[in-house]
């Protein structure tokens, strides 16, 4: 509904948006209904269809189905952003990287500017993609590691939070351990579904559980998106 609405929202023809309802209501008579109710029109007669043929009947087809094969894949190919900055767990961001790897993922480092991130212990971190470059249509989920100071530039940065709030509004799988919890605060990205129960696809754990919480994780990234959390319009 929301494609259609993009679409009909650019056509300044009046009569073109209530054609298109009209054939859609020999579609989907509720589809038709909410796509009107969001045009601001009265729902038109269904357009009349052709008498000399027959409709046609087809079975259904599970390959055109988002639902087909949740998982079967695991977490192979799909892109992770880690967002990091001065400060973090330099060895608990790279012990993260190095799990998504092992199964296929393509983890990348990403922040606010290319170069070395001084880290709380240990080696620098190499900021891989700035989000400039990487923005968050180009990710299926993001990992926010712990890191106070990290937490603290990166909730300085508009487009960190952007980046933070068009991952929730995707349904996309997010992790956030330790402080990290608290950019996803600062960019208003709520850990429930609308309903109030726990989102499974976004996973909160202390520094000390982040072997389990990555677990969880890899099991929300290999279903791919939460689709439960979808509001119209979007909460965040």
């Amino acid at each position: 509904m929301q494609a259609f609405r993009f679409e009909l929202s650019k056509v300044q023809t009046v009569a073109i948006r209530q054609r298109i309802v009209a054939m859609l209501r020999n579609v989907d008579d509720t589809l038709a209904q909410r796509l009107a109710d969001a045009l601001g029109l009265a729902l038109p007669p269904a357009m009349p269809l052709n008498p000399s043929l027959s409709v046609p009947s087809y079975r259904p087809s599970p390959a055109l189905s988002l639902f087909f094969r949740p998982g079967q894949t695991g977490i192979h190919t799909l892109h992770v952003a880690i967002l990091v900055g001065p400060g973090n767990d330099g060895a608990q961001v790279r012990s993260i990287y190095a799990a998504l790897l092992a199964d296929g993922a393509v983890p990348r480092l990403v922040g606010s500017d290319l170069g070395k991130a001084d880290t709380s212990g240990g080696a620098p971190l190499d900021v891989e993609i700035s989000f400039e470059a990487g923005p968050s249509v180009l990710f299926d989920a993001v990992v926010v590691p712990d890191g106070q100071g990290a937490v603290q530039q990166l909730g300085g940065d508009a487009n960190a939070l952007d980046f933070l709030r068009l991952q929730h509004r995707h349904g996309k799988p997010m992790l956030a351990v330790g402080t990290g919890k608290g950019l996803l605060d600062k960019a208003g990205v709520p850990t429930t579904l609308p309903d109030g129960k726990p989102d499974p696809a976004i996973i909160v754990a202390p520094s000390g559980d982040v072997v389990k919480a990555v677990l969880a994780f890899k099991e929300a990234l290999a279903a791919h998106r939460s689709f439960a959390r979808e509001t119209d319009p979007p909460r965040v």
